[in-house]
């Protein structure tokens, strides 16, 4: 089993949730038969568990998520104009 984890720091607690509340739907639903992933907010961080099969999977996975957490992040600002996350 192959494990990471990825730490995403905010400037506030409200964007970080914010940003948790985009993705969180996704858990459970794009992971495949070789790799799962969790995701928590820990007050102005937002963390994401991911275990895979093998090292192909773990980075799938791995370019997944930073890529839903980019866009949550752009329509966040996007959403939010002068605010920075």
């Amino acid at each position: 089993m192959h494990t990471a984890e990825l730490r995403f720091q905010y400037r506030s607690q409200g964007a970080a949730a914010l940003v948790c509340d985009a993705v969180e739907r996704e858990v459970g639903e794009i992971d495949g038969d070789r790799a799962t992933a969790a995701l928590f907010r820990h007050g102005s961080t937002v963390v994401i568990e991911i275990e895979a099969d093998d090292l192909v999977a773990l980075r799938a996975a791995l370019n997944t998520w930073e890529t839903l957490l980019e866009v949550a992040e752009e329509v966040a600002e996007t959403g939010r104009p002068g605010e920075v996350l």
